[in-house]
């Protein structure tokens, strides 16, 4: 993911919600969210080119979410993916803290957002932080900086997950409001946007919630920008829902794929 926001044990019908973007290179092939045929307890997109993942959970009650850190200076051009963190989280039974003690060296900057909901334990790990962090309840929200930090595009989703639970009934006008939400182009005024090293007319084009950066060959077509969205509701009795919507290079958004989970974990 590149933007996401989580709302955990603050509404009393719907104690898990998620709404994320997934930001990247159209060029870079992906599988839409479903069960994985060789690790069939995994619910996930997939990277087709290093096979790992931005979003995933498991039908035991795990799930991980990621987000790459923008440091442009840091950066090496063959550090292993970071998409493989996801799933090695997935498919391992260690706490937040045992994983992170495990993790290899070499990854270029990440944030890690960890669930157990057997231990109702969630927690963000970074390797650019010194420890694993606990989440308390609360909405939280991570784009490609630290946990929390006051982005535009993080405050403004953080604040629409907030009025949508607010003044949603039901899953269908909850998911609807999170996905207009997580489609807001708008970019932020320069005098808000952050200083992470790109230059001034990238923070630009990288601030909406929505990215959208064309070829300028091709101004319909899209080279980099928000490939999907992924909004997550659990409701009070287990019964989760997982919605994606993808869109095409060329603007076109895709048939949502819905996956309905019966009180789960």
């Amino acid at each position: 993911m590149c933007l996401a926001a989580f709302a955990l044990n603050t509404h009393p019908r719907f104690p898990l919600v998620i709404a994320a973007n997934r930001d990247e290179f159209f060029a870079r092939e992906a599988a839409p969210m479903g069960w994985w045929p060789d690790l069939p307890d995994i619910l996930a997109g997939r990277d087709l080119s290093a096979g790992g993942t931005w979003f995933g959970l498991t039908r035991g009650g795990r799930l991980a979410l990621l987000t790459n850190v923008r440091e442009p200076g840091r950066q090496v051009a063959d550090a292993p993916s970071r998409g493989a963190l996801v799933v090695d989280w997935l498919g391992s039974s260690s706490d937040a803290d045992d994983f992170a003690a495990g993790l290899a060296q070499g990854y270029n900057g990440f944030n890690l957002v960890t669930a157990d909901l057997a231990r109702n334990a969630w927690h963000w790990i970074s390797n650019r932080a010194s420890a694993p962090l606990e989440l308390r309840p609360g909405i939280h929200a991570l784009s490609n900086a630290s946990l929390d930090t006051p982005w535009p595009k993080t405050l403004g989703l953080s604040e629409a997950l907030a009025e949508a639970l607010d003044s949603s009934t039901s899953v269908q006008q909850l998911a609807s409001r999170l996905f207009a939400a997580l489609a807001d182009a708008t970019p932020a005024p320069d005098a808000a946007l952050p200083d992470t090293g790109v230059g001034l007319a990238r923070e630009r084009l990288l601030s909406p919630r929505f990215v959208r950066m064309t070829d300028p060959a091709q101004p319909g077509v899209a080279v980099y920008g928000t490939r999907c969205a992924t909004v997550l509701i659990r409701e009070a009795n287990g019964t989760t829902h997982v919605i994606e919507r993808s869109i095409t290079a060329g603007g076109d958004w895709l048939p949502p794929v819905h996956h309905e989970l019966s009180r789960w974990p």
